[in-house]
């Protein structure tokens, strides 16, 4: 990576693990860069490079002053300390750390205080100052605020909103933390990034656990430094040994799962709210001697099932407007859910019907996902649960309709990105739900599970007595999810010469003609 500074171009090192040119990269790109990590992986060392890479370029290459705000004295010291190597391992200069007095920003009970503060000049005319956790310090500033271990600040709230007011003479924003707790303002700023709010869609999310930094070479490169022998033998067993040591502690300060409470993710009173009794949530079931007919004869009372019941439901879909599909996916057990979603005009979600399917063979459920995505007008996306035996259906999806289909292979990290989504859209009133007592459940059992919402593995029994597991949940999700992408096909017909269409309407008239000629020269073998 190559950087412009007041002392010419510099090359940076490769001493960056990826996670950490990740930094970089983001705090070029965006205004806010909000970064979650674990403990002890280099994140606060690799923003003091780019502080340094900031205040060192030329106002005319965007450099600026850097602000760190630390939440203690001895945080402020060693960052600073940090900046001061970086300067002389990246431009060869020797800068000293001026320590002075930031008078009247800390108010107490005995009014006023002075407190110490540090910095560094540049150059190129800028600095790197530490100071205090206090909003009252950014007043009048201009530049790049970097807020380190943010969830440990005693005003986080008040000190972002002085950090953003920054941004809009082109400052910069750099939030770090490892979290403390679920209801922390830090993890409060971090779902509603995932969230995708308005008013956060520059905000760029980095993350980190001690797992993934360890496999980018986190372990390697402290071996490297402190002169140690490396092997993975080692490896796991400093791993193991940093695991120990946190213990309880370990999914928050290591993991990067904020401090979980228990019970519903979704309130009664938001989704009571949002439930609608106009939209009918359509139900078939058949006994299990069901399959043991005659597919023909299954397919024809599918279909007639479709005509009578679904049919008019889709008919009633404007015509003009886009479409989406979520899909979940059972068989005996669970049961099948399909959600479609009308996208409005003022983009919220409307969902017309739900469809929720028990005990039917596979071949008669694939018969009525494809009819009602046959039916969907302007469809944009379809996402369908892809583990265990959705794969099957999900890739016949996918060969019908191409690459509108989203195959999800559902994870922890993707419930962590787009759970909070839906959330979100019920929490702005942007997305209607059926008003049904199991899909009110299936909502309802939601929970914060080692910091991600998701469905328990306990599963419930329904109004009709038959077992579910949050399947609707999962299949408004996905439509959600699938409302939100959008897909361009493209297809190409050739332009026939004009010999060709000659010879096209020379045989389209006398086909049978031409397959007797053929026939007869295949037997004299002249083919």
């Amino acid at each position: 990576m190559k950087i412009e500074t007041a002392l010419g171009d510099l090359d940076l090192p490769e001493v960056f693990l990826p996670y950490q040119k990740d930094l970089f990269s983001s705090t070029d790109a965006y205004s806010v860069t909000v970064y979650e990590k674990s403990r002890r992986t280099g994140i606060t060392w690799a923003a003091a490079a780019d502080a340094v890479m900031h205040a060192s370029k030329r106002k005319s290459s965007k450099g600026m002053d850097v602000f760190y705000i630390g939440y203690n004295f001895e945080m402020a010291r060693e960052f600073i300390d940090e900046c001061a190597k970086w300067a002389k391992s990246l431009l060869n200069v020797s800068l000293s750390v001026e320590e002075y007095i930031f008078s009247n920003v800390i108010n107490n009970d005995e009014g006023q205080k002075d407190i110490k503060a540090f910095r560094i000049s540049f150059a190129s005319g800028f600095e790197i100052v530490a100071l205090p956790s206090s909003p009252r310090v950014l007043r009048g500033k201009q530049g790049y605020v970097i807020i380190d271990e943010a969830a440990f600040h005693d005003n986080l709230v008040e000190l972002l909103k002085a950090a953003f007011a920054l941004i809009m003479w082109g400052g910069k924003v750099l939030i770090i933390s490892t979290h403390d707790g679920i209801d922390n303002p830090f993890n409060q700023l971090v779902e509603d990034i995932r969230k995708d709010r308005d008013g956060f869609e520059k905000y760029n999310l980095l993350r980190v656990t001690f797992d993934e930094a360890i496999d980018a070479g986190l372990y390697e490169r402290i071996c490297f430094v402190s002169n140690q022998e490396y092997n993975r033998v080692l490896e796991g067993v400093w791993r193991a040994e940093i695991l120990a040591f946190y213990g309880d502690a370990a999914d928050e300060e290591l993991n990067v799962i904020p401090r979980s409470s228990t019970g519903g993710w979704l309130p009664y009173t938001l989704i009571d709210a949002r439930m609608n009794k106009d939209i009918p949530v359509i139900r078939i079931e058949r006994p299990d001697e069901f399959k043991h007919v005659n597919p023909i004869m299954r397919e024809q009372e599918i279909g007639d099932w479709l005509e009578k019941e679904v049919k008019p439901l889709l008919d009633k879909l404007p015509q003009n407007l886009r479409h989406a599909l979520g899909g979940d996916f059972g068989r005996s057990g669970d049961g099948s859910d399909f959600w479609p979603l009308t996208i409005s005009q003022n983009t919220a979600r409307h969902t017309p019907f739900l469809i929720e399917i028990h005990n039917l063979p596979f071949s008669e459920q694939q018969q009525i996902l494809f009819y009602i995505c046959d039916h969907l007008p302007n469809k944009i996306g379809i996402a369908l649960d892809a583990r265990g035996i959705g794969m099957q259906m999900s890739e016949a999806c996918r060969d019908r309709y191409g690459s509108m289909v989203h195959e999800i292979q559902a994870s922890e990290s993707w419930y962590r990105d787009n759970m909070p989504p839906f959330k979100a859209a019920l929490e702005d009133d942007v997305l209607s739900l059926p008003r049904d007592a199991d899909i009110e459940a299936d909502l309802r059992s939601v929970e914060i599970i080692r910091g991600i919402p998701r469905v328990p593995e306990k599963r419930k029994k329904g109004k009709n007595g038959k077992q579910r597991h949050g399947d609707s949940v999962i299949a408004g999700v996905m439509a959600l999810f699938a409302s939100k992408q959008e897909t361009v096909e493209f297809a190409y017909l050739p332009v026939p010469r004009a010999s060709q269409e000659r010879e096209t309407d020379r045989y389209a008239s006398r086909p049978s003609r031409t397959n007797s000629r053929y026939s007869r020269n295949k037997r004299k073998g002249m083919f």
